[in-house]
C-alpha cells in the first residue's frame, strides 16, 4: 500500500470516528439522557394531568431521571413512576413537585431536596400526597390576567406568562421582578389613557341618552315584538298572498303581451277614424245641425197615423281576435216583413 493511500485511509478513519462522536454527544444533548445506575421511586399526585412517560425528572434544574409509567391509584389519584441516578441525592423529607416546562403544557417532576439533611431514601419509595403537589391550574391563573393580556402584543404577552410560572413555581427572580415586568409591559395602558377616557365619556353620553328615552324604547321593543309576533301567526295567509300576486303578475303580463297587437290596431284604425272626420268635418256639421229638424218632422209624421212603420229585424256585429270569435252578433230577421 502506497504512503499516499495510507495517509487517505487514516484520514477517513478519523473523521469517521470525529463524526460519530459527534453525532452520539449531540444526540445525548438532544435527548438530554441520564447514564449510569438508576433507582426507580414512585409519587402519588392528585392531579397529574399532561406528564407523559418520558418526561423529565429533575433536582434544582438539573434533569436527574425520567418518568417510566403513570398509572391509576384508588381510582382518584395518579401513581407516577420514574428512576433517579445514584449519583442525585434523593433525601428523606424531600418532595415531589409537577411543574410546567413551557407554555405549550409539558411538564416534568421537579424533586425539591428538604431543608435539613437526612438519610438517603431507599429505591422503591413511594412519595404520599403530603409529600407531592400538583401543576398551577394555569386556566384560573391566566384568567385572573386576562384583562391585562388584552392590551399587550404577543411577544409582551409570552414574557409575561413565562415569568408568572416561574414565580409561583418558585423559580425565577422574585414577585418584585414580576410587578416591576408587569408595569413596563403595561405602560403602554398609560400612552392609550386618553383615547380610553374618551371612550369612557362617550359610552356614558350615549348611556345617558338611552336612559332618557327609555320608554320609547321599551314601547318601541314591545310593538316591534307584537309586529313580529302577528306577522308569524299570519305567515301562512302571507305566503299565501304572496303566491297569489306571483299568479296575478304572470296573468297580467300576459295579457299585455296577448293585448298588445290588438290595441295597437285599434288606435291605428282610430287615427283612420279620427282622419276621415276632420277630412269630411262640414258634411258632418250640416248633418248634425239639420238632425234634430229632420227627426222632428218624422216624429210628428208617424204620430198622426200610421203613415211609416219602423222595425228593427237585426242586429249585426263580430267580437275580433284575440278572443277567435268571429260569428254573427246579435238578433236574426225573423218576422216575414223583414225578408
Amino acid at each position: 500500500m502506497s504512503a499516499p493511500l495510507k495517509t487517505t485511509l487514516a484520514k477517513s478513519i478519523v473523521f469517521t470516528l470525529v463524526t460519530v462522536l459527534a453525532t452520539l454527544v449531540l444526540a445525548s444533548v438532544i435527548r438530554n439522557g441520564t447514564s449510569g445506575p438508576q433507582r426507580t421511586y414512585h409519587a402519588v399526585f392528585s392531579d397529574a394531568t399532561s406528564l407523559n412517560k418520558g418526561d423529565d425528572v429533575r433536582m434544582a434544574g438539573v434533569k436527574v431521571g425520567t418518568v417510566t409509567d403513570i398509572s391509576l391509584k384508588d381510582n382518584s389519584d395518579a401513581l407516577v413512576t420514574f428512576t433517579v441516578a445514584d449519583s442525585a441525592p434523593m433525601q428523606r423529607g424531600a418532595t415531589a413537585v409537577l411543574k410546567f416546562r413551557n407554555l405549550v403544557g409539558q411538564r416534568y417532576v421537579d424533586v425539591e431536596p428538604p431543608s435539613a439533611t437526612g438519610p438517603v431514601l431507599p429505591a422503591g419509595y413511594t412519595f404520599p400526597l403530603g409529600q407531592t403537589k400538583p401543576a398551577l391550574d394555569l386556566t384560573l391563573l391566566f384568567n385572573g390576567f386576562q384583562p391585562l393580556f388584552q392590551f399587550l402584543d404577543p411577544k409582551d404577552v409570552n414574557t409575561l406568562s413565562g415569568e408568572i410560572i416561574s414565580v409561583f413555581q418558585g423559580e425565577g427572580p422574585t414577585v418584585d421582578d414580576l410587578v416591576s415586568s408587569t408595569a413596563s409591559l403595561t405602560s403602554t395602558l398609560a400612552d392609550r389613557d386618553q383615547v380610553i377616557g374618551e371612550l369612557i365619556t362617550n359610552l356614558n353620553q350615549v348611556m345617558g341618552v338611552v336612559d332618557q328615552h327609555s320608554s320609547q324604547l321599551d314601547t318601541t321593543l314591545t310593538t316591534l315584538q307584537q309586529l313580529v309576533s302577528g306577522l308569524a301567526g299570519d305567515r301562512t295567509t302571507i305566503g299565501s298572498t304572496i303566491q297569489g300576486l306571483g299568479k296575478l303578475t304572470s296573468s297580467v303580463a300576459d295579457l299585455l303581451h296577448d293585448g298588445r297587437t290588438p290595441l295597437k290596431h285599434d288606435i291605428k284604425s282610430l287615427g283612420t277614424l279620427s282622419q276621415n272626420l276632420a277630412d269630411n268635418g262640414d258634411t258632418l256639421n250640416s248633418f248634425l245641425q239639420t238632425l234634430p229638424t229632420k227627426l222632428d218632422a218624422i216624429g210628428r209624421t208617424a204620430s198622426y197615423g200610421g203613415w211609416l212603420n219602423f222595425y228593427l229585424c237585426s242586429i249585426q256585429g263580430k267580437i275580433p281576435l284575440p278572443e277567435g270569435y268571429m260569428g254573427d252578433l246579435g238578433a236574426k230577421p225573423v218576422a216575414g216583413r223583414c225578408h
